[in-house]
C-alpha cells in the first residue's frame, strides 16, 4: 500500500488545495495556542469546508481541557484527533472519534509508551521530548522505532523532500507527517515543496 501523507500546520485554504493537488492525503489543524500555526476554530472550519472529497482533516491539540476538544470537535467535525502532549488514555477516547498519539521520541521507550494507549488508530513518533512541541524540523535516529506496534506508524520530525525518500525506504511506515519540512515560514505552506515531498514519497515506495 502506497505510504499515506499527511501536512500538518496547514493556516490558510489555498494552502490545503495545493496540499490536495499535491497528493496528500490529509492535512492536520492546530489548536495549541503557542504554535505559530495555531488557528481559531472559525478559521479552522473554513478551511475544513474547502477540502476536496476525500481529503481527511486532523483535528491537533496538545494538553487541552476536554471543554476545548469537544467544541472544536462539533464545530469542525474532523476525521481523526490528533494528541501531542501528556493525555492520558481515557482522555484521548473520551470524546468518540479516532486518534492519533504522538510518542515524544526525544525521552521515552516507544514500544512501552504505544502500550498505554491500546484504543489509538495509529502512533505518530517525532523527536520532541515528553512535555515539548513539535515542528522543530529536526529528526530522531530511525534505527530506534519500534516494531511490532499495535496500531499504524505515522513517521515525524525533520522529514523534508530531501530525505523522505531514505525515511520511507529505512522505516516503511503506515504515514509520514510534514510541517516545517514544506514551509516558507512558519505556518505558510511552500507550493513546490509540497509537490517535492509527495513526489520523494511516491520515490521511497517505488524503491
Amino acid at each position: 500500500m502506497p505510504t499515506r501523507i499527511k501536512i500538518c500546520g496547514i493556516t490558510r485554504r489555498d494552502d490545503a488545495w495545493q496540499a490536495a493537488a499535491a497528493g496528500a492525503h490529509a492535512i492536520g489543524l492546530m489548536f495549541y495556542r503557542k504554535s505559530p500555526r495555531y488557528l481559531p476554530v472559525d478559521q479552522a472550519v473554513s478551511i475544513r469546508r474547502a477540502l476536496p472529497p476525500f481529503m481527511a482533516a486532523v483535528a491537533v491539540f496538545m494538553d487541552a481541557e476536554a471543554a476545548e476538544v469537544r467544541a472544536v470537535a462539533q464545530q469542525l467535525r474532523p476525521d481523526l484527533l490528533q494528541f501531542h502532549g501528556r493525555e492520558p488514555a481515557d482522555f484521548c477516547a473520551a470524546f468518540g472519534l479516532p486518534y492519533l498519539k504522538t510518542i515524544p521520541m526525544g525521552g521515552v521507550e516507544p514500544a512501552a509508551y504505544a502500550a498505554q494507549y491500546p484504543t489509538a488508530a495509529g502512533f505518530l513518533l517525532d523527536s520532541h521530548a515528553p512535555g515539548a512541541a513539535g515542528g522543530s524540523g529536526r529528526a530522531f535516529d530511525w534505527t530506534r522505532v519500534p516494531a511490532g506496534l499495535s496500531a499504524p506508524l505515522i513517521l515525524a520530525g525533520g522529514l523534508t523532500p530531501d530525505n523522505v525518500a531514505e525515511a520511507v525506504r529505512r522505516v516503511r511506515p503506515y504515514a509520514v507527517d510534514v510541517s516545517s519540512g514544506v514551509e516558507s515560514s512558519p505556518g505558510i505552506k511552500d507550493a513546490g515543496l509540497m509537490q517535492a515531498f509527495v513526489k520523494g514519497v511516491q520515490r521511497g515506495d517505488l524503491e
